[in-house]
């Protein structure tokens, strides 16, 4: 009985190590504004959900074999985490970039995730972001996801390797693009601006067009950034699914 009930305990600290990794590092569920008895109360209640037919049923390892194992479990959650987290960086880093062209890169407001200044417009942009996660229901994708994720990646099979490492930068790398195809509308008008700026101060010297051009920018990057959003739940709902296919793709690199 005695090392039943272990092996019992090792197994929902495995499932729960999963779970932990992924409400620690996934947006909204992790975030700060989230009491810590409340995360811990919901790592308890899903770790009691998917053990039953998640769990895994034979378990006898060495106590360093048990480390390993938690820790590969809390990577396989922070994995899936981290691909959705991906997709908000990339919409803070198109707000940062807008901001800069539109003539607000000094206009920062407290983030009261990191507790850091951020970009008024990389604000903007994640908070949009975010209510977009919530319409769509992200989360429920995440936690669907992470329920089969046992059925293919059985706790303690986990191995992290150099291609796993590889694909997370790729991915990372990923923010970039995304970021600028989502400012893309912005900067071409903010462009174009520059350049007819440019063209009629040439033509008359004596046109201020540099304080001219400052509130050209800012008005006509905010009315292109306007006409964008309407395409932004389209484009949001695809980097999503992306999202939730890459860490799958992960979870296989893992197994």
């Amino acid at each position: 009985m005695e090392l039943r009930l272990e092996s019992l305990v090792a197994a929902v600290a495995f499932v729960g190590a999963r779970v932990s990794g992924l409400l620690v590092f996934t947006p909204f569920l992790g975030s700060s504004a989230i009491a810590p008895r409340i995360k811990a109360g919901l790592v308890v209640l899903l770790t009691a959900l998917l053990y039953p037919v998640c769990g895994p049923r034979q378990l006898s390892l060495t106590p360093a074999g048990l480390l390993r194992v938690m820790l590969s479990e809390a990577l396989i959650g922070m994995l899936m985490g981290l691909a959705v987290q991906f997709v908000f960086e990339a919409a803070q880093f198109a707000g940062q970039t807008m901001g800069i062209q539109l003539g607000y890169g000094l206009v920062n407001i407290l983030d009261p995730n990191t507790q850091v200044d951020t970009p008024v417009l990389a604000m903007f942009s994640q908070t949009l972001v975010m209510l977009l996660f919530l319409q769509m229901d992200v989360h429920h994708w995440l936690l669907r996801a992470l329920a089969a994720s046992f059925g293919y990646l059985p706790a303690g099979r986990a191995m992290a390797g150099g291609e796993l490492i590889r694909q997370l930068l790729h991915a990372a790398g990923g923010i970039w693009l995304a970021g600028v195809q989502v400012a893309a509308p912005a900067l071409l008008a903010t462009l174009l601006a520059d350049l007819v700026m440019g063209f009629l101060g040439k033509a008359s010297p004596q046109l201020p067009v540099l304080f001219l051009g400052l509130s050209v920018k800012s008005i006509l990057g905010l009315a292109v950034l306007g006409l964008s959003l309407k395409y932004w739940p389209g484009i949001f709902q695809h980097y999503f699914s992306d999202a939730i296919h890459w860490a799958e793709r992960l979870l296989h690199l893992v197994g």
